[in-house]
């Protein structure tokens, strides 16, 4: 075992993947792929893994029956089971109204699923990259992700295993050279015609200015995953006293709340109704809620939202007083007029 695998170890082992038994690993024969098939057949025993791969050819690159070979080439070198399926992508974008990478997406995770299961594997392995990490954040700022963009990749999610979480696009073609073995160039990914593609060159020139971005960024996000689960605690330490959800009705107790107390609390109350919980939504109504918690003895409104005081004065609840507009802060204040 080399530095670079013993440092994975490391990684999966201080994450507590806890990933053992058979693991399905998909194959595409890109860079990212086979660096994770090559990585993970050197951890086998030190994980207590059984693996086999899976490859999949979407039907979109006149390339994909080399990238095929290639993939069965390698499984047989490494003596590992391979399972290969044609997807229809095209025709089930079409059908389905979709783009081409979600209607690929769609299908070969309904594919992966099927044979994990027959294969009896309790994850199947993805090369997602700290690279990709990144690249998925800017995705989430450019459409208004809120504190969504905060979240990293999960290395373990439901089903699927990314271990490669941690690690630069680069440093896995390093390894790759270093160990001799080669891989399959998919040009398309160079090619704007998706998001992701079109945000790569420029996070380039970002690295260019800062090279440490990835891991600067995966840091923070560590951290602010930190600060997030430490507020959502404390909000649901408060559940019963201070709040409280029941009839479709968020009932808040008056007294003096802070806006980030509120905002918080409303977004883990409106999650729990399935009530559209936009940040710029909640940043607006909190400070407008809070001032009627505190001294407000009137029912009042805010835009389609409806306040109205406990007989005790010990409570308030809030709820839609008005028919729900479209899931935007345009469309909660569109309807009814505020105070």
């Amino acid at each position: 075992m080399n530095r670079f695998e013993s440092d994975l170890l490391a990684q999966i082992q201080r994450r507590g993947d806890g990933v053992t038994g058979r693991v399905l690993v998909a194959c595409s024969g890109g860079g990212d792929s086979v660096a994770l098939l090559a990585l993970l057949w050197a951890l086998r025993k030190s994980l207590d893994l059984e693996l086999s791969v899976a490859h999949a050819d979407h039907g979109l690159r006149p390339e994909a029956a080399e990238d095929a070979a290639f993939v069965r080439q390698l499984c047989r070198a490494l003596d590992l089971d391979l399972v290969e399926a044609s997807l229809g992508v095209r025709a089930h974008a079409e059908a389905s109204a979709q783009g081409l990478e979600m209607a690929a997406r769609e299908l070969r995770w309904d594919w992966l699923r099927q044979e994990a299961e027959q294969a009896g594997a309790g994850s199947v392995a993805t090369g997602h990259t700290l690279d990709d990490h990144t690249e998925t954040v800017f995705l989430r700022l450019a459409r208004g992700g809120g504190l969504g963009c905060l979240h990293p990749l999960a290395p373990r999610q439901g089903l699927r295993w990314s271990p490669l979480a941690e690690i630069r696009r680069a440093d896995l073609r390093t390894y790759l050279a270093s160990r001799n073995l080669p891989w399959r160039e998919d040009a398309s990914n160079a090619e704007p015609f998706t998001a992701r593609n079109r945000w790569r060159p420029i996070l380039e020139t970002l690295r260019r200015e800062a090279p440490g971005l990835d891991r600067h960024l995966f840091e923070t996000h560590l951290q602010a995953g930190e600060a997030e689960h430490l507020a959502r605690t404390l909000v649901a330490g408060w559940e019963g006293t201070r709040w409280s959800v029941a009839e479709g009705k968020i009932r808040l107790r008056r007294e003096s709340w802070l806006e980030p107390e509120l905002r918080w609390t409303l977004e883990s109350a409106f999650r729990r109704l399935g009530w559209p919980r936009e940040a710029a939504l909640l940043r607006d109504l909190a400070p407008w809620l809070a001032r009627r918690l505190t001294s407000g003895r009137k029912p009042s409104s805010w835009g389609n939202f409806h306040l109205e005081p406990e007989p005790d004065g010990g409570y308030l609840h809030l709820r839609f007083s008005c028919l729900p507009g479209p899931s935007t802060l345009e469309g909660h204040l569109g309807k009814c007029p505020k105070e």
